[in-house]
């Protein structure tokens, strides 16, 4: 027995020393996974690479869009002719163009006259500077045009002066270097206001004052009957309230155009041009 415990001893000890290893245990076996337990998330998808631009080149102005481009100016004018008396008879440089409210077209710009008429009304001539583009014109018939002033002499108690007679719808002014003698009076503050064509004299009275006679320092009688007509025609028309415009140049009176400041006293109007005026102008 002795013998056989020190046998196996020595094997044991032979069998160390040789380098032999132990006997491995058995391996675990591997856990199970749970199938309840949810799957581990996937990676998140990768944001897409930048797009790489040139790089702009120094001193380059960054280019922008084109307009469109502005649309042409007009050349010529398109006038609106309108009238406060219906169915007026339009002219433009003495050429008809139809009965009010008309249009002209194609006007080419400069300096133009304007005719508008009707029966039972003075005509107007009126001269307009045009330029391109759409304008509107009003040619009033009704309202009352009056812008009339003359040379006169004034026949006094000693000797005479001189000036100028003025008229608006205003009313008539006497100018003149005589303090004394100047004068300012409404249309409707003249007690007399007659012409004596054979005489040439024109007489005016006014109300509750004095009376003068004015005569033309030339010796004419056709400026003051020009400008007593004018006046009288006015205070007609004030009289049945007829509206007032203010004084012009480029009016027509007495069936003429209006002529420039001292257009009546630069007549010159001899006997062929008095279309039959009457020898005594009345009241």
């Amino acid at each position: 027995m002795a013998i056989s415990a020190v046998i196996a001893a020595a094997a044991v000890a032979l069998r160390l020393s040789s380098g032999g290893a132990a006997p491995e245990a058995a391996s675990a076996p591997a856990p199970s996974r749970d199938a309840s337990a949810p799957a581990p998330a996937s990676a998140e998808p990768s944001a897409p690479a930048p797009v790489r631009r040139p790089p702009a080149k120094a001193g380059a102005e960054p280019v922008t869009p084109a307009e469109p481009a502005a649309p042409a100016a007009p050349t010529t004018a398109t006038l609106h002719i309108t009238s406060d008396v219906p169915d007026a008879q339009v002219f433009i440089d003495r050429e008809f163009l139809g009965t009010a409210p008309v249009t002209a077209d194609k006007v080419a710009p400069g300096s133009h006259q304007i005719n508008v008429s009707a029966p039972g009304y003075d005509g107007v001539a009126e001269t307009v500077d045009v330029v391109p583009g759409p304008r509107e014109i009003m040619i009033s018939l009704k309202a009352v045009r009056l812008d009339e002033f003359i040379a006169v002499k004034h026949k006094h108690g000693f000797g005479s002066c001189t000036g100028r007679l003025l008229a608006t719808p205003a009313g008539i002014r006497y100018e003149t270097d005589d303090a004394n003698d100047g004068f300012s009076v409404p249309l409707t503050g003249l007690e007399t206001f007659t012409m004596d064509f054979a005489a040439k004299n024109l007489k005016i009275k006014i109300k509750g004052g004095r009376s003068y006679d004015f005569t033309d320092p030339g010796g004419k009688a056709e400026p003051l009957y020009f400008f007593h007509q004018a006046v009288k025609k006015a205070r007609e028309r004030l009289s049945k309230g007829s509206g007032v415009v203010p004084p012009s140049t480029t009016l027509s009176i007495l069936g003429r155009l209006a002529l420039p400041g001292g257009r009546i006293a630069g007549l010159g109007a001899t006997a062929d041009l008095r279309h039959g005026l009457p020898e005594q102008e009345g009241r």
